[in-house]
């Protein structure tokens, strides 16, 4: 395919946030453009939304639906390839099922759906259509992460005994969708935000990178989750014990009234021969732990590294690469799966272009979340995570 791959975006207009996060990891690697867009419920704002980012009046839509069957009529040279859902939950199904029955792939924000049910179905129809889905888990993208996977998977760290990962925020420690502020309006909402606060919007995040890194399923947990302001509808703080397919046991903290944190989300991983550490405040370092020699120190784009971590790097070492370049990541393996797609070609399990979360991922983080709720609701009753 000698062209750029195209994308049309549900949700992301004026005043929100991660919309325009998704803007520059699309656009970071000069492969993806955006062409059209329903960027808010409200049709004028939608529309004003697409004239602040150049798109032509044609291409800015007042609605989903009408995005949809409109890019379906347009020919095959002009209309989006796939649709990037950026939105609140319950504005995540509806257009991943309407974009995948009208012939577009789907890339969406986490959590996948707003329940379980809908995260179910989505992924029948994924596999009915045979499109692509894919989810911005987006802290699988960093390259010391990978490099993390790989230790695992070479099984340099024997077999994995021990996972203890945390994501602590201190950002809702108060009441502060009283005060109409967006973010946390919708994210504490049960009617747009579904059955969990903390645990759906981060908590997913840890449960997520516990997985990537160890290849593991969580099979069951003991949450306790609670909604320490007053009036508040859903968690703001969570705290699970974790049993893993294959006998690991874990330890996942996630919380938005830890007062003072800053996105520090992080991971411990424990084999029984060696162990590893990864910070996100601190992406581009990796500790590497051995029972019998000293802690090696790795970094991010060094020749020692693994293909995977090399590979997802974009500058020499010691320049910073975060969070806006692990998104992109997720965009760019995205992007050329579709060109493979278009040009006939199958891919194989570990190319990187097959490296993003799927509708699998989608499957078992909504399920975590049902699992949470309910053993919660159960005093911290051992409870099956049913993906």
């Amino acid at each position: 395919m000698s062209r750029k791959i195209r994308y049309g975006m549900v949700g992301g207009g004026r005043g929100a946030f991660i919309g325009a996060v998704h803007r520059i990891a699309a656009a970071l690697d000069q492969q993806i453009d955006l062409v059209c867009g329903a960027f808010s419920s409200d049709p004028e704002k939608s529309r004003a939304s697409g004239a602040d980012l150049f798109l032509p009046a044609g291409r800015c839509y007042g609605s989903f639906q009408e995005m949809i069957a409109a890019e379906a009529k347009l020919p095959a040279g002009e209309r989006m390839d796939f649709l990037a859902i950026v939105t609140p939950n319950h504005v995540h199904f509806p257009p991943a099922k309407m974009a995948l029955e009208h012939g577009f792939h789907v890339l969406s924000d986490k959590p996948a759906t707003f329940d379980l049910a809908e995260a179910v179905a989505l992924q029948k129809l994924v596999k009915k259509t045979g499109l692509l889905y894919g989810l911005t888990h987006n802290y699988t993208g960093y390259p010391m992460v990978k490099e993390a996977r790989h230790l695992v998977q070479s099984g340099k760290l024997g077999k994995i005994r021990k996972v203890v990962v945390e994501y602590p925020q201190g950002w809702l420690a108060t009441r502060l969708e009283a005060s109409g502020q967006k973010q946390a309006s919708w994210r504490t909402d049960p009617k747009r935000s579904g059955a969990a606060g903390c645990i759906g919007d981060i908590g997913t995040h840890a449960e997520n990178l516990a997985e990537y890194i160890t290849g593991l399923h969580i099979d069951e947990l003991a949450a306790d989750i609670t909604a320490f302001v007053k009036g508040r509808k859903l968690d703001d703080d969570g705290n699970v014990l974790l049993r893993f397919k294959g006998g690991a046991k874990g330890v996942l903290h996630s919380s938005q009234i830890s007062v003072g944190e800053e996105n520090n989300l992080n991971i411990r991983v424990y084999g029984e021969t060696g162990g590893l550490e990864w910070h996100q405040r601190e992406p581009n370092t990796l500790l590497v732990k051995w029972s019998d020699q000293p802690m090696q120190v790795y970094r991010a784009a060094q020749g020692y590294l693994s293909d995977a971590a090399k590979g997802a790097g974009r500058t020499p070492p010691a320049h910073p690469e975060g969070y806006l370049e692990a998104f992109a990541n997720i965009y760019k393996n995205f992007a050329n799966a579709i060109r493979a797609r278009e040009d006939g070609r199958k891919l194989a399990q570990g190319d990187p272009a097959n490296d993003f979360p799927k509708i699998e991922d989608g499957v078992r983080g909504m399920a975590f979340i049902e699992a949470v709720v309910k053993s919660s609701a159960q005093n911290a009753r051992w409870t099956k995570v049913k993906a």
